[in-house]
């Protein structure tokens, strides 16, 4: 296991997650903002069209019939708004952020196996893991006997000179 490409696939994960994240919340701004301006429209351009349309089925209908169809179409055009605003997003942004994560995601496990790997390896065999650690620090502790002794050697010539 290699922790520096363990960094660099958490670093491509976190990326890729902020990118997600960005393009949804940019795609439910749009949606919010469609839905307000729906709402605005439906508002003010309705009510003349419903003022309107009122008027011409009085003469057809009853007041109260009119009133009953106006409301139908209002509610329809409402859901073919909401429809329209709730779309998904499509394009190849969403599309390739999902890819860079899904291929972060399997480099970390494949890292995460490996060090498993390891770990179990120490566990069956634990000489294996100790020799490389044990042979240069038998190394640095010779080389320091040496000179311990050397040091020693030439102090105690050196008393018996005087």
């Amino acid at each position: 296991m290699n922790t520096e490409n363990v960094v660099k696939h958490l670093r491509a994960l976190w990326r890729t997650d902020r990118i997600i994240a960005d393009i949804r919340l940019r795609h439910l701004l749009v949606g919010l903002g469609l839905r307000a301006f729906a709402a605005l429209i439906a508002a003010f351009g309705l009510l003349m069209l419903e003022l309107s349309a009122y008027f011409a089925l009085v003469q057809i209908w009853s007041a109260i019939a009119a009133a009953a169809i106006l409301g139908a179409v209002n509610f329809a055009i409402a859901a073919a708004l909401f429809a329209i605003a709730g779309r998904a997003p499509s394009g190849r942004d969403i599309e390739l952020a999902n890819e860079i994560h899904d291929t972060s995601i399997e480099a970390l496990q494949l890292e995460a196996r490996a060090l498993q790997a390891q770990v179990s390896g120490a566990v069956h065999h634990p000489l294996s893991t100790i020799v490389p650690v044990l042979v240069p620090l038998i190394a640095i502790i010779i080389r320091n006997l040496r000179t311990t002794a050397k040091s020693s050697g030439a102090a105690n010539s050196a008393e018996a000179r005087s």
